[in-house]
């Protein structure tokens, strides 16, 4: 099975996609189209979404610390929770997610940059035009209210007038253009542009995870599409699609959403296993166990996550042999994720474990997911899962994979890739004090919810009375959540003393953990056109493979150090693609039509005239920099065609850059 889908990468020029040392204004990072800047644009976007998120969660807590509170009204409650649930998924875990893929994914492929530059900046304007429009909705008061699953007919006009729901339906297929556009050329980018030698079977777990999620993203985004098209049109344009009233059927909404809604559940989780798939390896000094049995766990996983959707919807009244179907496609699901939790184990097992931040986020992702994942299983059993729908066991259970397994994942990115972005460690001691804080208040807020769902608390209450026994846990987890503040607080301390530290230290050495991957033979921070010459690739982990071999008597022996291994990013001629505004532009028309829907169809003119206007632009835009170099510059003062080192092409050979 291995030999028929290890295709060798096909060649391709990639001085196309080089650039020279740009400068840091804020220009640049408006029109940039480098990778790297993207990336940190997404993650930096994501992390003010998660401190919005995050007090959203803590006022939602702070109501229900106490019973009959009264810091939240219903309604505003009702809106919290709702603009919580989705700004976690939508727009802090996903760019997040984002954030690693854009920065990471051509580094560990060997290219210069994505395939398509622009439609990468495209992405993440549109990405962030969708995710300020639903925010819009606070400042003009009519946040959604519907939870973030939008259960229709209770969404429609009827049950929930005003607007808030209308900039549910409509922020989110803004969002859902940035993920379609980003998963397309992330395929494309690790399809057609692998360095030299690199099959399939020589990618890294993480770069095999972000291509699952890429194609799920692709299959499940035009499902909620067409929901959130459907629900728009049953609010805006007197439509009847979620009307049992006139005929509709009043499943469809949740047929539609939890088919998207089960394989967004992976598109989260499972770049976080990809992620600590290179850390614990990396800091259990040994290779990953079982690497094809990851890779295929992890295809598994994405395939069958479209099979288990209805088991959100056991009481709905799907009928028995429905319930029965998907209860046992629900047990499957659990042995591919359990393959992946024993190799991990089987990495650290027997090796010289160091317990840097890294590697204690990766271990707080293998046990908290796994505690997820059990509590998942029991929702396969029908009767189980009819006493604990609609309870606060729900809620404890989704957030011990998606806190413990997605946000924990990320957060060890975070301290084992922070040197290759930015040039400098974060502190490890600080970074244990985030660690632990976030952990105990993660179990502290989620797990006493077991509890409290098993006792009868239903979800999405703003209150509950007193003498149900109760109030205890519900006091404890609120608790709970502010110590997880105290950790996230912790982080951001770290991330700017870190910063001022390194104004007066040299950046970190090119290899600071003994890594594995291709993006490490770069220096800290990468250089702005990656890669000086071409790898060839003769093996998985081949970084790894140049630093060690083996002497006479088997014995793993270091034969090179990293700076040897290395290149220094000393490569100046650069062929350059033009930065542009035109994605910005046309991102910024989208909320106009968005509003213009809403309000009136007159404000639909200008997000045509800017989405148009961009278009245009964008077609005639010159594909090279004028300001750039584009050749050698040899010691007479004259130009040269520049070769890419790999293709024998010279860039004007080379196809335009989108």
């Amino acid at each position: 099975m291995t030999d028929t889908m290890e295709l060798e990468a096909p060649a391709r020029p990639l001085g196309a996609y080089t650039r020279p040392k740009a400068n840091t204004g804020w220009r640049d990072w408006v029109t940039t189209i480098d990778h790297k800047k993207i990336g940190i644009l997404y993650g930096a976007a994501a992390m003010v979404f998660f401190v919005i998120g995050g007090i959203e969660a803590l006022l939602i807590r702070l109501q229900l610390a106490t019973p009959d509170g009264t810091v939240l009204g219903a309604d505003t409650y009702n809106r919290v929770f709702t603009m919580h649930g989705v700004t976690m998924v939508f727009l802090v875990i996903m760019p997040l997610a984002a954030a690693f893929a854009n920065y990471l994914l051509p580094l560990q492929v060997g290219a210069r940059d994505v395939a398509f530059p622009r439609l990468n900046a495209l992405s993440f304007w549109i990405f962030l035009a969708g995710a300020l429009f639903l925010n819009m909705s606070w400042i003009l008061g009519d946040a959604p209210d519907g939870g973030w699953f939008a259960y229709a007919p209770n969404t429609g006009v009827v049950f929930s007038p005003g607007k808030g729901m209308d900039f549910y339906a409509i922020g989110l297929q803004i969002t859902g253009i940035a993920s379609l556009v980003s998963a397309m050329n992330l395929i494309v980018t690790v399809l057609n542009m692998r360095a030299p030698g690199m099959t399939l079977f020589k990618m890294p777990v993480f770069t095999w995870m972000i291509l699952v999620v890429q194609f799920l993203l692709l299959f499940a985004i035009p499902v909620i599409t067409v929901a959130l098209f459907l629900l728009m049109f049953d609010r805006n344009f007197g439509s009847n699609f979620f009307n049992p009233e006139m005929g509709a059927d009043p499943l469809l909404w949740q047929h539609l959403f939890w088919i998207f809604g089960h394989p967004e559940v992976y598109i989260l989780i499972l770049p976080s296993f990809g992620i600590i798939s290179e850390v614990i390896p990396t800091f259990s000094r040994k290779p990953l166990f079982g690497y094809p049995f990851m890779v295929f766990s992890g295809i598994a996983i994405g395939f069958m996550g479209w099979g288990v959707w209805a088991h959100h919807m056991f009481v709905s009244g799907i009928g028995p042999i429905s319930v029965a179907a998907f209860s046992v496609s629900t047990m499957f699901i659990a042995v591919p994720t359990g393959v992946k939790i024993l190799n991990w184990l089987a990495t650290m097992w027997g090796g010289r474990v160091r317990f840097n931040t890294p590697m204690l986020f990766a271990s707080g992702v293998v046990s908290m997911f796994t505690i997820g994942g059990l509590s998942g299983v029991t929702h396969s059993l029908a009767p189980a899962d009819t006493q604990q729908t609609d309870t606060y066991y729900i809620v404890a259970h989704f957030h011990y994979v998606i806190f413990g397994g997605a946000l924990l994942g990320i957060f060890a990115g975070f301290y084992f890739w922070w040197p290759k972005v930015f040039g400098h460690l974060l502190s490890d001691k600080l970074g244990k004090w985030n660690f632990w804080l976030m952990l105990v208040g993660f179990n502290m807020t989620f797990g006493p919810m077991h509890i409290l769902g098993l006792q009868g608390m239903s979800r999405r209450i703003d209150s509950y009375s007193p003498g149900f026994g109760f109030e205890f846990w519900n006091m404890f987890a609120t608790i709970g959540a502010f110590i997880i503040a105290l950790g996230v607080l912790a982080f951001i301390v770290n991330v700017v003393m870190s910063a001022r530290r390194a104004r007066h230290e040299p950046p970190v050495g090119p290899d600071p953990w003994d890594a594995r991957s291709l993006e490490w033979f770069t220096p800290n921070p990468t250089p702005v056109h990656n890669f000086d010459d071409d790898i060839q690739v003769e093996a998985l982990d081949e970084f790894w493979h140049r630093k060690y071999g083996e002497d006479q008597n088997g014995q793993v022996v270091r034969v090179a150090s990293a700076e040897e291994v290395c290149q220094d990013g000393s490569a100046t001629d650069t062929h350059l693609p033009s930065p542009s505004y035109w994605p910005v532009v046309l991102a910024a028309g989208l909320p106009f039509v968005g509003l213009g829907l809403m309000y009136t169809l007159w404000l639909c003119v200008p997000g045509a005239v800017l989405i148009l206007m961009a278009i245009y632009g964008w077609s005639f835009e010159p594909v090279d920099d004028p300001d750039g170099p584009h050749g050698h510059h040899n010691d007479h003062g004259s130009d040269e065609p520049a070769d890419d080192g790999a293709s024998g092409t010279t860039p004007a050979e080379e196809a335009p850059v989108v």
